[in-house]
């Protein structure tokens, strides 16, 4: 059963922002390669939102390394994080 990990970032300023969402759209599809899907929203402003679906915990867990080291290197533009994970009830697609 697929498990989500949802994760919101507020950023300190709105170009701090399209930073991140510039070089996720580059690089994450290779950074979370286990990842059965990657979803970025920009919210507002200054806010950014990702979803990622992975087969199994186990998957999900691999790919803390890449999310922790991603989180390190862009600290400094972070103004405030939350983060959520379950089990994915509905994925549908058309």
């Amino acid at each position: 059963m697929s498990v989500a990990r949802i994760t919101t970032l507020n950023f300190k300023s709105k170009e701090g922002a399209d930073e991140i969402e510039e070089t996720y759209k580059e690089r994450a599809p290779s950074e979370f390669s286990e990842a059965e899907q990657l979803l970025e929203v920009r919210v507002d402003d200054t806010t950014l939102m990702f979803v990622s679906l992975y087969a199994d915990n186990d998957a999900m867990e691999r790919a803390s390394a890449a999310r922790t080291k991603r989180m390190d290197l862009n600290k400094d533009l972070i103004d405030s994080m939350d983060g959520k994970t379950g089990e994915v009830i509905l994925n549908h697609k058309n």
